[in-house]
């Protein structure tokens, strides 16, 4: 029969997956020889039975006995005695931390008997009546499915008819009557009576904290934090010590470390007279833990003594819970402290100055999360109140500006110094102009890879999209949110971590990290020194060990250079849509517009000199690093007007009797013959290239020719062309063999060599599951994982986002967003698919990813498994990548996150 019960003494912090989280802890404490009040684990896979069968593992009743009864030979006293009764306290433990998530009963053994016998022996009568008013609000709660705040209501109507400011006030008359009325509510709420049996309380307390594993916020608490939803929790059950006994009593929190800035001394609070739920519920005001000295100095140097001691044994910052009963203090718990991102870093570095850690455990303990809170400036919270509404977060930062409602309006005010805000229902290509000029960027539509969201954190752009409750208006120039109206040029601010917009400015505060970065490494200012030092300790061990390359998203001179001063190692995606844009969109136009190849002709020729330029100038900016140049992917349609506001024109000069704009019409017939029911599946990619006679020819030609004027300057230019949404190796052969044409056109007219290597993305399934094939025309795979998740789960990612993803998430259909964290088995086994089979007819083949996942840390972990050659992401997290391409090759550190 197997084994679900484990006494303190047969424990160790090596068996966390089986007594949980905070039993382990409590073992190994007392393995160090720490004071810790007795008890036993119920393990893991017992609650994991119960809540599989609805029922207790066999033998799980005789192995509490059983334990039980070594808690009370040890103490001398029996759970529900009369007189000086033995009692427990059932704690919840999961293998994770879950603070507060699960259910807590204190003071098991207490009844209408023994309560009297708890106040003889230890002579304090309202000592005795408030352990037991507080075993039967926790129980009543808890095991019993009363409303709480019934328990509250009463307390606050007595506190109230006593004049007493809070509990301390009331005496053990007070109390008793409290029991007898929580007691009445439970008859009244349940039909049953409040169970005297001590082994009944025990029991049921046990299986409550089993079904609150499956409690709603602790199954939101597990969504969030990425925690399984079938570890199952442990139950911990100890002898009870108390903190509520007068003036030498008391109970506290205490951090080894400041958990914000990693500084180390004992930070925590102390409530004196008070149970450690008091603290932790905050219902009344605790004390600094320094006061602790004067109040108690040997508690106090006890205290000190033994958190320096778990420190070091630990290695690591601790959270610990203690109780002072009398005079003695007792150590409840201690745990793996959480920290800010900066106290992370700070404290990791520490630690490894200290030859505490090593280099990697140091690696292992910091994550490309902490490190993206770090680089984005954030509003100072102090000064945050109720937002006006809330969104997807999905660019981080902070940003105040103006609000307004095209991009035009956005280009206008940001040329005159403004600081503008870009309102829109969903942002499209025409768009990119003004997301260029605003500081932050907020719809009513999409989620985190709409075009805002890629787009916005490809530029480091603080975005916010998906906010339902805006109704944007943009012919009013204003928006709606909850009742509240905001007109143009209104100021906002827009919070892309947590996805809430503001009205007015707040307060910024700057990222010295950032800044860092953005010197290439130059010293900081104090006081950052210590948390800016501390991740470029961490950031040049990464750099040592990791495999993995790191490359830049960037399609401007200005984002290449700033990707360089960021460690980036070339350039993995440069998009050759966007310098069709601006000012360049007439020729665009007018090439879609053409009639005879020679119209068409006289486009590209003009379109040809301004590409190369763009070139020559993100090459010089690369120089000597290799540029992925993406040939033409979007329809084309995407660079026209919108096919309803051209139609609302149109009719609108008929309706006024005028003649139509002849550009609008021609425009508005080339939208309807080139519409399509779903154009990202369409006519698109190198499809475009194959139908669109000399599109290719021009954009190899302004790639050839820069890289020649490059040569020239004796520059050091590597060029390689991609082709976008490959299905099959027939449409890439036809592709590449008018590449090469080109390239040794443009070689033999400027005599120099033009060495182009020509690949693909590999963005469709099929080209996945074909790539040993495409493989024998690629010098080079690049993963679009963004269309590759699409067209893998048949999502259109601009819809479904809002529509459905909320409901997936919540139900745990998806434990995060796989347009946000690879998935890693649909997509991922592409991946792999492609990997293998591609470099089985090609070995030398070079493999990396330009999707949104490149940036991502979990989705680097796996790019790392997977064997690819590198990952590319925006500028702005080039940082992450290569903390997590170092992370990903050290052992220890899987995932994203290391907490």
């Amino acid at each position: 029969m197997a084994r679900h019960v484990y006494d303190f003494t047969e424990g160790g912090r090596e068996m966390a997956g089986r007594l949980g989280g905070k039993g382990a802890n409590l073992a190994e404490m007392t393995r160090m020889g720490l004071p810790v009040p007795p008890g036993f684990t119920i393990t893991t896979e017992a609650c994991r039975t119960f809540l599989a069968t609805g029922e207790e593992p066999e033998g799980l009743s005789q192995e509490v006995t059983r334990h039980l009864a070594v808690l009370e030979k040890a103490s001398g006293r029996r759970l529900g005695q009369p007189n000086d009764p033995l009692l427990l306290s059932v704690r919840s433990g999961a293998r994770f931390s879950m603070p507060g998530m699960m259910e807590t009963i204190l003071d098991i053994g207490l009844n209408d008997e023994s309560v009297r016998g708890l106040a003889k022996v230890s002579r304090q009568d309202r000592f005795a009546w408030d352990s037991y008013r507080r075993l039967v609000q926790m129980f009543g709660s808890t095991v019993m499915g009363v409303d709480g705040r019934l328990f509250e209501d009463a307390l606050a109507s007595l506190k109230e008819s006593r004049h007493a400011p809070d509990d301390l006030y009331l005496d053990a008359t007070d109390l008793a009557e409290l029991v007898d009325t929580y007691q009445k509510l439970i008859r009244r709420e349940t039909g049953e009576e409040f169970p005297q049996d001590p082994t009944e309380q025990l029991h049921r307390a046990i299986r409550a904290v089993f079904e609150s594993w499956n409690g709603e916020r602790a199954r939101i608490y597990r969504l969030r934090e990425h925690i399984p939803d079938d570890l199952g929790t442990a139950v911990n059950v100890q002898t009870m010590v108390f903190g509520n006994l007068g003036p030498d009593s008391g109970s506290g929190v205490a951090f080894t470390r400041d958990p914000a800035t990693g500084r180390p001394g004992m930070y925590g609070d102390y409530l004196p007279n008070a149970q450690g739920e008091d603290v932790v519920a905050g219902i009344r005001n605790a004390v600094p833990l320094n006061e602790l000295e004067s109040l108690d100095p040997y508690s106090y140097r006890q205290l000190r003594d033994h958190l320096r001691t778990l420190e070091a044994h630990y290695r690591d910052l601790c959270d610990t819970e203690f109780t002072i009963e009398r005079g003695k203090l007792w150590m409840l718990q201690t745990r793996i402290g959480k920290r800010t991102a900066e106290a992370a870093f700070t404290i990791a570095a520490e630690l490894m100055d200290q030859d505490l850690i090593t280099p990697d455990e140091a690696l292992a303990r910091v994550n490309g999360d902490g490190l993206a809170r770090l680089m984005f400036p954030r509003f100072d919270t102090t000064a945050v109140g109720t937002p006006l509404a809330r969104g997807i977060p999905a660019s981080p930062g902070a940003a105040v500006g103006a609000a307004v409602f095209d991009s035009a309006e956005a280009v206008r005010r940001a040329a005159a110094g403004e600081k503008v805000v870009l309102v829109r229902q969903e942002t499209a290509p025409q768009d990119l102009p003004g997301m260029v000029a605003a500081q932050a960027v907020l719809t009513s539509r999409g989620g985190k890879t709409s075009h805002a969201a890629v787009v916005a954190r490809g530029m480091g752009k603080v975005c916010v999209c998906g906010a339902e409750e805006l109704t944007v208006d943009p012919e009013a120039r204003q928006f709606t949110a909850n009742g509240t109206t905001v007109a143009e040029g209104s100021v906002i601010s827009v919070d892309g971590s947590a996805g809430a917009v503001h009205l007015g400015a707040l307060p910024l505060v700057d990222s010295a990290v950032m800044k860092h970065f953005e010197a290439a490494g130059r010293r900081p200012d104090e006081p950052a020194q210590q948390v800016v030092g501390a991740v470029d300790r961490m950031m040049t061990h990464a750099d040592c060990v990791r495999r993995l390359g790191v490359r830049a998203n960037a399609d401007t001179p200005e984002d290449a250079a700033r990707a360089r001063r960021f460690g980036a190692e070339g350039i993995g995606l440069c998009r050759t849509e966007h310098m069709f844009l601006g000012e360049r969109h007439h020729l665009v136009e007018a090439m879609i517009l053409a009639r005879t190849d020679t119209e068409r002709d006289r486009a590209l020729k003009a379109l040809l000199p301004l590409q190369r330029e763009d070139f020559v100038g993100i090459l010089a900016a690369m120089d000597g690093l290799p540029v992925t140049i993406r040939l033409l992917d979007p329809p084309l349609h995407e660079f026209l007007p919108d096919r309803t506001e051209l139609a609302v024109r149109i009719a609108a000069a008929e309706a006024h009797g005028d003649t139509p704009d002849a550009h609008d019409t021609a425009l508005l017939a080339a939208v309807n013959r080139m519409h399509e029911e779903n154009p990202m599946l369409g006519l698109r990619g190198v499809r475009l290239g194959l139908v669109v006679p000399g599109l290719v020819t021009m954009q190899v030609r302004a790639i050839a020719e820069a890289v020649a004027e490059r040569r020239r300057a004796d520059g050091d230019p590597h060029a390689e062309i991609m082709v976008p949404l490959v299905d099959t190796v027939e449409e890439l052969r036809i592709v590449r063999a008018e590449v090469e044409r080109v390239l040794a056109e443009v070689a033999e007219a400027t005599g120099m060599p033009v060495d182009c290597p020509v690949g693909t993305m590999i963005e469709l399934p099929r080209a996945a599951l074909t790539a040993g094939r495409i493989a024998q025309e690629a010098a080079f795979f690049s993963f679009g994982t963004n269309d590759l998740t699409q067209t893998t789960w048949g999502f259109s990612r601009d819809d479904v986002e809002a529509a459905f993803f909320p409901a997936y998430l919540e139900q745990g259909i998806f434990k995060v967003s796989p347009f946000e964290t690879i998935d890693r088995e649909g997509v991922g086994r592409l991946v792999e698919i492609a990997v293998t089979e591609g470099r089985a007819t090609r070995p030398d083949l070079k493999i990396g990813v330009c999707g949104e996942h490149g940036g991502d840390p979990e989705s680097v972990h796996f790019f790392h498994g997977a064997g690819l050659d590198y990952v590319s992401c925006s500028p702005f997290r080039v940082p992450v990548a290569r903390l997590e391409a170092g992370r990903a090759a050290r052992p220890g550190t899987e995932g994203g996150d290391s907490r």
